[in-house]
């Protein structure tokens, strides 16, 4: 696993992206450390591919293999960059919450008040700004 925080987000999306490796992940948190081939029999993949998605999720650091009895390597759920991947997107929700809490405001406003021009095409029809919101590109 990378050291760059940006690398590790980057890989760990990357991951999630994909709907089998979700599965993995779901499988994993809901049962806790499995072999490759105890996957392979819960999912409609074979055994090779659970493998290649195993090997890129330890690459993000979301799974680590650790050895068990009978030298079979189980397969365990590891948090770290998961809660790297929460704060991003905490931080970023937290940003919206914001914006889409004035909007909501300032429609709620609008809605008590009588119409205007501006809300009929035509001369003068120009939007007035929102307070609380921030124009795209400033």
């Amino acid at each position: 696993m990378p050291d760059d925080i940006e690398a590790i987000g980057e890989q760990v999306f990357a991951a999630l992206a994909d709907p089998t490796r979700r599965a993995i992940l779901a499988a994993l948190a809901a049962e806790g450390p499995v072999t490759a081939t105890d996957l392979a029999g819960r999912l409609p993949i074979t055994r090779q591919a659970i493998a290649r998605h195993l090997a890129l999720l330890a690459k993000a650091g979301l799974v680590t293999a650790k050895p068990g009895e009978r030298r079979r390597v189980r397969h365990h759920l590891s948090s770290a960059p998961m809660q790297l991947a929460y704060q991003f997107l905490a931080a970023l929700a937290r940003d919206w919450d914001g914006q889409l809490g004035a909007l909501k405001d300032h429609l709620n406003r609008r809605a008590r008040q009588p119409a205007t021009a501006w809300e009929h095409p035509g001369k003068g029809s120009e939007l007035p700004p929102v307070p609380g919101l921030t124009p795209p590109g400033t």
